[in-house]
């Protein structure tokens, strides 16, 4: 080999070195700036729930009771004080029950409807409960409104069957409950409605 091609081939070997060393480098710089740009949006909350913004999202949305939370009606003994059987004693406590508190609600107006392909129309007092926090509650006021109309579409929808045997009536709630959360859903994101109870129920 002489000494000219000695020379040529020598620049050409730095130059492929300093290429691998510069990809390597800009390797590092893109796989670092992917983890912190990561680990910054994860913190601020824009991906994943954590951060400020995703507890703040969080704690937004109503909160399941715990039993022992739960605000029970206390017996009252003679000029409106607590009885004795509720001074200073425990609430009695047996096996199984629900994991969380029940609150209820009781739609003021009752709902008159026409049973689908009958002449037969029915009347019903409807109460709501839910295990979550009082925000549900709040939800169905403001949305009143709706709620009934829902409630209403629900009924028409109803045939005989459904009226006049337990197990009718059952199907009924049940509808009743997936109408109720489809609307505070629709205007509020979450539902929350654990069931519904029929506090009047007559078919004419």
């Amino acid at each position: 080999m002489s000494e000219t091609e000695a020379t040529a081939a020598t620049p050409k070997k730095k130059g492929g070195a300093m290429k691998w060393l510069l990809i390597g480098t800009g390797l590092i710089v893109l796989i670092g700036g992917g983890v912190g740009g990561g680990l910054y949006a994860a913190n601020s909350g824009l991906i994943g729930g954590t951060g400020a913004q995703g507890a703040a999202a969080a704690a937004d949305i109503p909160q399941l009771v715990p039993k022992s939370d739960e605000v029970r009606a206390v017996a009252k003994g003679e000029g409106g004080e607590e009885g004795d059987a509720g001074a200073g004693m425990p609430t009695p406590k047996g096996q199984g029950g629900d994991k969380y508190a029940s609150t209820y609600y009781q739609l003021e107006k009752e709902f008159t409807s026409n049973l689908r392909e009958s002449v037969h129309f029915v009347q019903v007092g409807v109460a709501i409960s839910t295990p979550y926090d009082s925000r549900v509650i709040e939800n169905i006021k403001t949305h009143e409104l709706a709620v009934r109309s829902a409630i209403l579409m629900a009924l028409g929808e109803t045939g005989e069957d459904d009226v006049f045997t337990a197990d009718g009536k059952k199907k009924l709630q049940k509808r009743l409950v997936a109408a109720i959360n489809g609307v505070l859903k629709e205007k509020e994101g979450f539902g929350g409605i654990g069931n519904v109870y029929f506090t009047n129920f007559i078919v004419q």
